[in-house]
């Protein structure tokens, strides 16, 4: 007969440095499958990979350290519990109906999604964030609805896809150390024209391809939800669109500070990159680092195949028409900035791009709770010299008034 669970976790180990698989951890944990990788998505458990890639596993230490965490499993099972549209107007004790008008104002934004059998998007909000919005905002539970929340909805206005890609692209920015993969995770939320806009360079753009950081468990299986997660990470709001170009620019500055991107017969960028690509996947509260500071969010390590640039052909110019269709298509607002001190309305989050001057915060770590800037942190939220944090404010400057500019003519 073997070992009990209480008797696994309490038992020393050996071997501090040993892992098990994802299922056996999620069933030492007491979760769900489905809870546990929602868990390492928001960054409660840390996993690791090998060198060369492979599955994710979960050292035996972080798992003793969450069993020995007040309030196990229970505790751990409610922080990761994610409930629909039905349930979570239970919740609240309001309508369906009115919680989905909520959700589109951006009140509180889902955690994670999935398609229905009519290939439909069902979007799953964690029901901490739900109770915590009830004890904030209890005027908007009952009652009309306010005046400016009212004409945003009826202007078609849906903040839950834009809600999820923020909230998406802050996390595996706060798992990712290395400045390529971290441009790559900016340059994942642009289609390849704007992409292209914003890196003229071939080279660069195989790159950020190359290093960009994968899902943890990998890309869902069946075709429909590939298709899905592919158009619903990409941005595509004008405010939105250039918030992206600008995090884009200020990132890829950094990067280009940092190293170059590898190109055709670079022996030394190869192995950077191959060097980037081993990391740690994602890091809880109080997880010992198990990966070099410079570590990259790259899953997988690519093929020796893959491991040198691909030689991408320059960007064919488009015709004039095209061009101006382009631009026009994502000209910025000309109030991206509320006024000083006026809300957009109770209970909403501010949108991501639209109350931030340019140069403040880009990254989740500069972020602090509700998604507002936090004081006294640098332009990244990294804290990197100060010599490199003022030449990105300024070339980020420059960038947007040349951007702004070919958008008005």
């Amino acid at each position: 007969m073997g070992p009990t669970k209480d008797e696994w976790a309490s038992a020393p180990r050996d071997t501090p440095a040993a892992t098990v698989a994802a299922g056996r951890a999620a069933q030492e944990l007491g979760l769900r499958r489905a809870d546990f990788e929602l868990a390492v998505h928001m960054g409660l458990v840390a996993v690791v990979t090998g060198p060369d890639g492979g599955r994710p596993r979960v050292p035996e230490g972080e798992i003793v350290r969450l069993r020995r965490q007040p309030g196990f499993p229970d505790e751990l099972a409610e922080r990761v519990r994610a409930v629909g549209t039905a349930e979570g107007a239970a919740l609240l004790d309001i309508v369906p109906a009115r919680f989905t008008r909520l959700a589109r104002a951006g009140c509180f934004s889902p955690v994670t999604f999935y398609l229905n059998r009519y290939r439909a998007v069902v979007w799953l909000y964690l029901a901490d964030e739900l109770a915590a919005f009830a004890a904030r905002e209890p005027g908007l539970l009952a009652g009309r609805t306010p005046l400016e929340m009212r004409t945003t909805l009826e202007s078609g206005a849906d903040w839950r896809a834009r809600n999820w890609r923020t909230q998406r692209v802050d996390r595996t920015l706060n798992r990712t150390q290395d400045p390529w993969a971290r441009a790559a995770v900016q340059a994942s939320g642009l289609d390849p024209v704007q992409l292209a806009e914003v890196v003229d360079d071939p080279y660069e753009r195989a790159y950020l391809a190359r290093v960009r950081p994968e899902p943890v468990f990998g890309r869902p299986a069946s075709t429909a939800a590939r298709e899905t997660m592919g158009e619903l990470t990409l941005a595509d709001d004008p405010d939105e669109i250039l918030w992206r170009r600008v995090s884009l620019a200020l990132e890829l500055d950094l990067a280009r500070e940092d190293r170059p991107a590898p190109r055709p017969g670079d022996d030394r960028g190869r192995s950077v990159a191959r060097g980037a690509r081993i990391s740690l996947v994602t890091a809880g509260p109080s997880a010992p680092p198990v990966s070099p500071a410079r570590a990259g969010g790259r899953m997988r390590q690519a093929s020796p195949s893959t491991s040198a640039p691909v030689p991408a052909r320059p960007p064919v110019p488009l015709p004039g028409a095209v061009r101006r269709a382009t631009r026009a298509s994502v000209k910025p607002s000309p109030l991206l900035l509320p006024p000083s001190g006026e809300p957009a309305f109770a209970g909403r989050p501010e949108p991501f791009g639209a109350p931030l001057p340019p140069g403040e915060v880009v990254s989740a770590e500069g972020r602090a709770a509700g998604g507002e800037p936090a004081a006294g942190r640098s332009c990244t939220g990294r804290s990197p010299a100060a010599s490199k944090c003022g030449s990105a404010r300024k070339g980020l400057l420059a960038r947007w008034g040349r951007w702004r500019g070919r958008g008005a003519g």
